[in-house]
């Protein structure tokens, strides 16, 4: 059974990384445009930064016997954003590959520790993660999405994730693309407070609708970019669709994406509390298997998960 299939079979939910860019912008100093923390790769200092902060999640795998979901720093990787990074598309294309080395080499140096850690290419919106897509139909979110996951696949990736989702057309778009790339997908969306999409979705809909329009082709689906109070309510009905569910990457924040955008100041939340609200999720989510966090988290929020759904359980 390889990296993939163990995940895909896990009954004790894996473990991945918090808010990265969160993190490095907020609480690291480190700057950069569009919040790309793809660009950083070429700066030494943000590297010893980015290795500490994925050995301190590493350990905690390693503390809970878990395996672990290793993301690449590409969420702004698609070629689409490489004028406003102040780079050429084959500039942003070199970075996206140098992530995956740079993670496989993470990898390495935890094999002896954690044995079962997938390199997960990340890819982001076209747009803002924020707002409804701006993609109107899935054929182009395919040929836009096409030469980052092609280079991420080429170059060792063992996944793809699509982060901040916020409608189906690029979800859809993302998902073929991944397919044709040989890889299997997983598609993250972003929830407004009230537990739908920017797009105006609701995650049902959305769900059943990348689905279809792909012969169920991603591996799972995600929840990520909301504080658990804001979908919870939207897990609680039993609906079939709950069982495509397999990942949560919650904000610690209670704050809309618009007071988000608008603060001057990380808003952390509380760790504890955000750890135990995950039991609760476990419980409404059958086929949960990866957790972690997104904005404004770090080690200690998804330490906080991690206690309340594997020491505890231990």
């Amino acid at each position: 059974m390889n990296t993939i299939e163990k995940l895909l079979r896990t009954d004790r939910p894996w473990l991945t990384d918090g808010g990265l860019e969160t993190w490095l912008f907020f609480q690291q100093g480190f700057s950069a445009p569009e919040f790309a923390a793809i660009v950083l790769l070429d700066e030494d200092d943000a590297r010893a930064a980015l290795r500490r902060y994925f050995d301190g999640f590493l350990e905690m795998a390693r503390e809970a016997g878990t395996g672990y979901v290793l993301d690449t720093a590409t969420w702004r990787g698609t070629p689409i954003w490489a004028s406003k990074l102040g780079l050429s598309e084959e500039g942003l294309l070199r970075l996206s590959r140098d992530a995956v080395a740079f993670a496989r080499e993470i990898r390495s140096n935890w094999s002896d520790r954690v044995a079962d850690v997938v390199i997960n290419g990340v890819v982001g919106p076209a747009g803002d993660g924020y707002e409804a897509g701006t993609i109107a139909d899935a054929a182009t979110a395919q040929h836009i999405h096409t030469p980052q996951i092609a280079a991420l696949a080429e170059s060792g990736a063992d996944m793809i994730s699509a982060i901040t989702m916020t409608g189906i057309p690029e979800a859809v778009g993302i998902a073929r693309a991944a397919k044709a790339a040989g890889l299997p997908s997983v598609i993250s969306f972003t929830l407004e407070t009230d537990g739908r999409l920017p797009s105006g979705d609701t995650l049902g809909a959305a769900i059943e609708a990348v689905d279809q329009a792909t012969d169920g082709a991603p591996a799972y689906y995600m929840i990520n970019c909301a504080h658990p109070d804001h979908f919870r309510g939207t897990l609680a009905d039993g609906s079939d669709w709950l069982s495509r569910i397999g990942g949560v990457r919650a904000n610690a924040s209670r704050l809309s994406h618009a007071e988000l955008d608008e603060a001057e100041r990380l808003d952390e939340g509380n760790p504890e509390e955000f750890g135990s609200l995950h039991q609760e999720l476990a419980e409404l989510l059958p086929s949960l298997r990866v957790v972690g966090g997104c904005c404004g988290t770090d080690h200690r929020h998804v330490g906080c998960v991690s206690h309340n759904l594997h020491k505890q359980a231990a």
